[in-house]
């Protein structure tokens, strides 16, 4: 009976090698390199002037589809973005609308100083919504007395506020007009005052007029001090490897059109008055 069994077991292996089948204790002549686990995808915390309401989220997707990985975008008026960082806010990526609110940083040693780079130089206009029957084809025309509200960003911490005010000043009629003036907390509020009708014709940024509806007027650039933008990444931000990845992006060659689209002048270029 023992020799019968002895057979059986040996005519079982037969039968498995014949098959290919190797048993669980066999080493396998060839070694298998070992796979790493995939990497998590990580969500980046950008902090954008608003300006960028358009044209960064179309470049977020381009860089979402190339990466794995996601961006959030926290739009808003530039000084206040500022301070969230000055606060400590964990912030990936900070594009201020001027560079003085990234210098700034740099100085209370707030940023990664080889981070910084510009991308863009923006411009403005005057704005109106489809279907005004209001005629504004320069800036003096803010002067006609049909035209009895302006919306402008505020001064005091949105740098195309500053860029509106230098352009009013300098056409001779900041005094004048000022009874006119309502703020807007950021640029693209500033916008929506026009949008709603709750004024005439709004100072808001080139990249926010075109590629959507409503009537804009470009404001010669020799008005204003250049709006030279700027981006770098925070010494608090969570991912600054891929924070450094998404602004090489934003400024390599698939970002570049972008921003071109929305109105920017890339950096180098000289605007186009």
């Amino acid at each position: 009976m023992k020799k019968s069994r002895w057979f059986l077991v040996v005519a079982l292996f037969g039968l498995l090698a014949a098959c290919g089948v190797t048993t669980v204790n066999q080493p396998s002549s060839t070694p298998v390199a070992s796979q790493p686990p995939s990497a998590e995808p990580i969500t980046l915390t950008v902090s954008a002037a608003a300006d960028l309401n358009y044209v960064f989220p179309e470049i977020g997707k381009l860089w979402e589809q190339e990466t794995g990985n996601k961006v959030t975008f926290n739009l808003g008026s530039t000084g206040q973005l500022a301070q969230q960082i000055e606060r400590g806010a964990p912030v990936d990526l900070f594009a201020a609308a001027n560079k003085k609110f990234v210098e700034e940083l740099d100085k209370q040693g707030l940023v990664l100083s080889e981070t910084k780079a510009l991308y863009g130089v923006g411009r403005i206009t005057l704005w109106q919504k489809e279907g005004s029957a209001l005629e504004i084809k320069a800036i003096q025309d803010l002067m006609k007395p049909e035209i009895q509200r302006v919306a402008i960003a505020n001064p005091d911490h949105a740098p195309y506020g500053v860029a509106a005010r230098e352009a009013l000043q300098s056409a001779g009629i900041w005094n004048t007009i000022q009874p006119k003036l309502v703020l807007g907390e950021n640029i693209k509020q500033t916008q929506q005052y026009a949008e709603t009708g709750n004024v005439d014709v709004a100072i808001v940024a080139l990249s926010i007029s075109v590629n959507k509806p409503g009537k804009w007027t470009l404001i010669p650039a020799d008005l204003h001090k250049p709006l030279e933008q700027m981006l770098a990444v925070p010494k608090s931000a969570p991912h600054p490897g891929a924070a450094k990845q998404f602004a090489a992006f934003i400024n390599g060659i698939k970002g570049r059109p972008l921003m071109q689209k929305y109105g920017f002048v890339l950096p180098g270029e000289n605007p186009v008055s």
